[in-house]
């Protein structure tokens, strides 16, 4: 079993998608093993999208992001990690297809809803960030 780990961002906790991105994930068949709701400081956010920090937009992302809760887990099955990344949609949003988390209710490249490890050291590295 492969584990990754998965973060409703602040817009989908203050819409109330919470239930409803869970129940795909659940349907899908993967089990979440662990799972918190939390409030993200700017060092953690820093540290997270490091690779983004000298970017124009970083700012923006930081301000959203730590806006309001997140919800982050930990999501175990098969194929966990390409598995969550096509049910969650391609990061950017204009691109996600219908069916896919960011395609039914994303509507921003910044808030984009969720965020999904993208290999299993980037998982390895992000559980133990965000879970010890």
């Amino acid at each position: 079993m492969q584990r990754t780990y998965i973060m409703l961002k602040p817009d989908a906790v203050q819409r109330g998608l919470m239930g409803e991105v869970i129940g795909r994930i659940e349907r899908k068949g993967y089990k979440i093993v662990d799972a918190k709701l939390m409030h993200l400081g700017k060092e953690i956010i820093a540290e997270h999208y490091a690779h983004l920090t000298d970017k124009p937009f970083f700012p923006d992302l930081e301000a959203f992001m730590t806006s309001g809760p997140v919800f982050g887990m930990i999501v175990e099955g098969e194929n966990a990690i390409d598995g969550m990344r096509q049910l969650m949609g391609p990061t950017n949003v204009f691109e996600a297809a219908p069916g896919t988390i960011r395609g039914d209710f994303a509507s921003d490249l910044t808030c984009n809803i969720i965020h999904g490890s993208d290999a299993p050291e980037t998982a390895e590295i992000e559980i133990k960030r965000f879970f010890g």
